[in-house]
């Protein structure tokens, strides 16, 4: 078979699994489990198989839907353009797709109606492997809705749980906003442009922004950050990445929010060619640090295991969108790489979360603690995704997050601008708080005291821990080999987002590019080096720097822990006991960063009061971003 069909296959596969799922899965599980495993596996082998040719030999996919190809230079159909950029996208989907989906069959096993499950899995998966396929941006917009609504009816799967409902209710309407914001760009693009193909939008808008295109372009970037859940649209994402089940909280940090992110890119690397724009540089950037900052902060601040996840998540998604925000071949490539070990460690953690719920039946951290002596593998799974997102080398987090400050940094000098210089700094803090919050979940989860009720819980089924193993492995390979992920995964994903002449003419036809005037950048391979004393420099300063946040921000902790675990019977004559009974004392997660909450309350009553828990509120922060958008482009642009 001709791999030029194989994207849309892979896409088809899964839609065509989920319809399979309805008619044939209320009959076995077996069967049920059988055919979603046959859609995850068949669409990861599909697009796996397209690496050689379009990751190593460089070509680039197109596959017009009915064959209706471009009359008289106007696309009028329906296009798929795999380049570089896409295929890296939907790699990480396609993974996420297949190990969330064996780890759901023994970690969902005890819940009803699995079936529906399945068909809202298998659907939203094929969305966003068909979002990030697609050449056309209406039918981007239509993937778009198939995976916020099957994300909506996820979160809410376990509607017996406290919050589930809400946080799903949350989710579709700042989702629709979102969507809404979309589809009214893509209108006036097309009223604009009277055309819906990417690579012939590009073409036609290089150097030729007016006000209609300038206001389309606005509504999309604050649609699309809308799904990247960056701040100010990040409320609703806290909540559905802990209401939802955990195997479906890794695919929305590993992929749903990875599908905005690809779509910002596409929109301001690809479609617009506007990164060269300097207003726009600072207003990305000033967006990734506040998401940066605000969501770590949140993190610290948190008592659920899950909950505090889904605040790194987004603090995550600050460093991808500040690099990206650079407009450099070197910031770019920071960000794909860190987009991609962010669907790594922050998958891994969630399912290390899963498995301590599974386990458990709870993911409160001042409930939980000593996890580390009846799990130790997932113990194990934890501490590699907990060094890899707090940037430890050789883990993976480090060298993306090393080529961010690099960015950064060097963006500071060729500018002379300080305001890049404090991007830098707040990039290097917010590492420092992460390390800081990632040692106060090792403590509460998995070591201290354990709980007398837990001294019966045993280790994660095998089906689950396969892919905490997966995800694990590569977490410490694509950060001890960075240049050969580099070389064959990242390397050609940024060179395709800086050259575009060649998606357009492979689209439209040959010459296409150069008669619109379209030129291309040249991406110089990024330099990384675990030999450079400078790194250890600062990943020296980074521990140092989190230690002391630790032992300061901890001041006055209240727990007693006991220095023997065995008391004298009679503490009368005893030498190290008083007469008191020596008892064992947890240090939980609301007493390691107590001091820090209480030195920084007025921050942080700010922030809880802008966390209401109304959706009206997150509702004006959407339209209240999209104005600032609006007036930043409208002012300084035009």
């Amino acid at each position: 078979m001709n791999y030029v069909h194989f994207p849309v296959l892979a896409v088809m596969l899964l839609f065509l699994t989920a319809f399979l799922i309805v008619i044939f899965g209320r009959l076995s599980s077996v069967l049920r489990n059988a055919l979603a495993l046959i859609g995850s596996a068949g669409a990861f082998a599909m697009i796996v198989y397209l690496i050689k040719p379009v990751m190593i030999d460089g070509e680039i996919i197109s596959y017009w839907m009915g064959n209706w190809e471009p009359v008289a230079g106007y696309a009028i159909g329906i296009g798929y353009e795999i380049d570089q950029l896409g295929l890296f996208f939907a790699l990480l989907v396609v993974s996420t797709i297949l190990l969330s989906c064996i780890y759901s069959f023994k970690y969902m096993e005890k819940d009803s109606s699995l079936e529906f499950y399945y068909v809202l899995f298998l659907m939203m998966s094929g969305a966003v492997l068909g979002l990030v396929l697609t050449g056309d941006v209406f039918n981007m917009f239509i993937m778009i809705e198939i995976m916020t609504f099957s994300a909506v009816g996820l979160t809410a799967f376990r509607n017996n749980r406290w919050g589930a409902v809400e946080a799903a209710f949350k989710y579709l309407i700042i989702g629709t906003i979102g969507s809404s914001l979309i589809l009214f760009g893509i209108a006036m693009l097309y009223a604009d442009c009277h055309t819906l193909n990417m690579a012939q939008l590009s073409s036609i808008l290089s150097g030729n922004i007016n006000p209609a295109s300038l206001m389309a372009f606005a509504m999309m970037l604050t649609g699309l950050g809308i799904k990247s859940f960056i701040v100010p649209f990040h409320a609703p994402a806290a909540d559905a990445y802990t209401a939802a089940p955990s195997s479906i909280s890794m695919v929305f940090s590993g992929m749903v929010n990875k599908a905005g992110v690809y779509g910002i890119i596409r929109l301001v690397y690809i479609i617009f060619r506007a990164m060269d724009i300097r207003q726009l540089q600072y207003l990305l950037a000033a967006f990734g640090a506040v998401t940066m900052f605000i969501g770590v902060t949140m993190a610290l601040a948190q008592h659920d295991f899950k909950r505090l996840l889904a605040f790194h998540s987004i603090s995550q998604i600050g460093y991808v969108i500040t690099a990206v925000s650079l407009g450099t071949a070197l910031g770019l490539t920071g960000g794909l790489f860190h987009a991609m070990n962010h669907t790594l460690f922050k998958g891994l953690l969630f399912l290390c979360a899963g498995a301590v719920l599974k386990e458990t039946g709870t993911t409160n951290l001042d409930k939980l603690g000593g996890l580390s002596k009846k799990m130790p593998k997932t113990t194990i799974c934890f501490l590699i995704g907990a060094f890899s997102i707090s940037g430890i080398p050789p883990f993976n987090g480090f060298a993306s997050k090393w080529l961010i400050y690099q960015a950064a940094f060097s963006k500071a000098v060729e500018t002379g601008n300080f305001f890049f210089v404090i991007i830098t700094v707040c990039a290097v803090v917010v590492s420092v708080m992460t390390l800081a919050s990632f040692i106060k979940v090792t403590q509460a989860v998995f070591f201290g005291q354990l709980p007398e009720k837990f001294e019966n819980v045993k280790e994660a089924p095998f089906l689950m821990r396969l892919p905490m193993w997966i995800m694990a492995i590569c977490c410490v390979l694509s950060g001890v080999f960075y240049g050969f992920v580099d070389k064959y995964l990242v390397g050609p994903a940024a060179g395709a987002a800086l050259g575009v002449s060649h998606y357009i003419d492979t689209m439209m036809g040959s010459g296409y590019a150069a008669a619109a005037g379209v030129t291309d950048i040249k991406a110089a391979p990024a330099q990384f080096s675990y030999w450079d004393p400078i790194i250890w420099l600062v990943l020296f300063v980074i521990v140092l720097a989190a230690v002391c946040f630790v032992m300061v921000t901890g001041k006055g902790d209240r727990g007693r822990i006991s220095v023997s675990g065995k008391a004298a019977e009679d503490g009368k004559y005893a030498t190290f006991f008083s007469g008191e009974k020596s008892l064992p004392s947890h240090v939980s997660g609301s007493d390691l960063f107590w001091g820090f909450k209480k030195d920084w309350k007025k921050y942080f009553a700010v922030i809880e009061d802008l966390h209401s828990g109304v959706v009206n509120d997150y509702a004006l922060w959407a339209v209240a971003a999209s104005a600032l958008i609006i007036v930043v482009l409208f002012g300084f642009v035009r």
